[in-house]
């Protein structure tokens, strides 16, 4: 039997999708349908959320739109040279958590497409060469940044006052500004990860994505006969090294890396369950990361970071505040070192913790409080109704619920 929010995400998929095949005002026109992460909130379609709503439409048979998902930002990569953060004129100073090789491997692994993989493994090529000429740092691994092409960060200081309830942090408003840069490129804007200098970081959840993006290409060239599977296995296996060499807390753990002054973060947060996601830990490092799962789990679901005494401000990607997109991230990383139970159970609270707050409010939300069970959560602007990753990641576990 369908539950309510089931119903309710499949009677709403069609509104959160937009057909604009021209430039219109700031609106970059795309050639394919494309899908918002809500109704009535947004007209554009964002990077990262996009595979975490493919998740949900595939689960709901809906692959043309999954599909025209991946080929609109094919397009977006072909016409810019990486994939923006969104198809808006606003947005092109910035990309987002590279997902886009993962969408082409769940398009085509569906299709079986071989002469449409040929021209999306260009496109990838050149996504790839975006990371590697615009965020490679000396060590060897990659950073989130920014396009500004002036350096000037200071503009991004207001912006990051405003998102901190009107408060401007001590300190250079330059570098204020292109923290706050580096964090909406990472997609977790705000967060307390890297206090005020993500710029001096490597993250962990980027270079995993990264690490994914080289293992999928040594696939598709296996799949196209191209003879450049040893050259991707290669650079996969010298990234896992560097990040076992420079992420690597001292317990075991891929903690972001602060380069500048040669330590770790702080703050332990869901980013670290990346690599298991990827696949590029032992079983021994996974085990410890298993080991420490309960500083994050609450009793609705995962909480983006651990809390902390002494921080004092309120990220909405800090405690208590939970994503979907996080809960799907942990959920499969745990499923591919064989922790089937402790899956199943966050994905279960999950999925109870939306139907809770559904009956309560009858609708979807871009996040949660998990350790409260509702939408009391820490918030940088008014939160929008949402289906996008929230539906998405729903249907997902849902599934993945049924199946296992």
């Amino acid at each position: 039997m369908q539950s309510s929010v089931d119903a309710y995400i499949d009677s709403h998929w069609n509104e959160c999708i937009k057909e604009n095949m021209n430039d219109v005002d700031k609106l970059i026109g795309l050639p394919y349908p494309y899908t918002v992460p809500a109704v009535g909130h947004f007209d554009c379609m964002y990077y990262w959320d996009t595979y975490f709503t493919n998740k949900g439409l595939e689960c709901s048979e809906r692959y043309d739109q999954s599909k025209n998902n991946t080929d609109d930002m094919l397009y977006l990569v072909d016409k810019f040279g990486f994939m923006p953060n969104g198809n808006q004129t606003n947005l092109i100073k910035q990309s987002q958590p590279p997902f886009l090789s993962i969408m082409v491997r769940d398009v085509y692994e569906h299709y079986k497409d071989r002469p449409w993989l040929i021209g999306a493994y260009e496109m990838l090529r050149k996504e790839y060469d975006f990371w590697m000429k615009n965020r490679m740092l000396p060590i060897g691994l990659n950073q989130y940044n920014g396009n500004e092409p002036n350096k000037d960060w200071t503009g991004w200081a207001m912006g990051y006052k405003k998102r901190m309830g009107g408060v401007m942090p001590v300190g250079d408003l330059n570098d204020i500004g292109h923290h706050f840069h580096v964090t909406c490129e990472s997609g977790w804007d705000t967060n307390p990860r890297w206090g005020l200098e993500g710029f001096n970081y490597v993250q962990v959840d980027l270079n995993s994505l990264l690490y994914m993006f080289e293992k999928n290409m040594q696939f598709f060239s296996k799949v196209l006969e191209n003879g450049q599977c040893e050259y991707w296995r290669k650079l996969a296996d010298q990234r896992a090294k560097l990040m076992y060499k420079y992420l690597d807390d001292g317990n075991g753990i891929l903690l972001d890396y602060n380069f500048a002054k040669n330590k770790h973060s702080e703050i332990f947060s869901a980013a670290s369950f990346y690599p298991m996601f990827a696949a590029l830990i032992s079983e021994q490092r996974a085990e410890k990361l298993m080991e420490n799962l309960f500083r994050l789990e609450t009793e609705y679901g995962i909480v983006a970071c651990e809390k902390n005494e002494a921080i004092r401000e309120k990220y909405q990607w800090g405690y208590p505040n939970g994503w979907a997109c996080l809960h799907y991230i942990v959920v499969i990383g745990l499923l591919n070192y064989g922790y089937t139970a402790e899956a199943k159970r966050i994905a279960k609270k999950f999925i109870m913790l939306v139907d809770k707050v559904f009956e309560e409010t009858g609708n979807l939300w871009e996040k949660y409080n998990v350790v409260e069970g509702n939408i009391n959560v820490n918030n940088e602007y008014k939160m929008p109704q949402m289906m996008g990753w929230s539906a998405g990641v729903y249907k997902a576990l849902q599934e993945l619920l049924e199946r296992k």
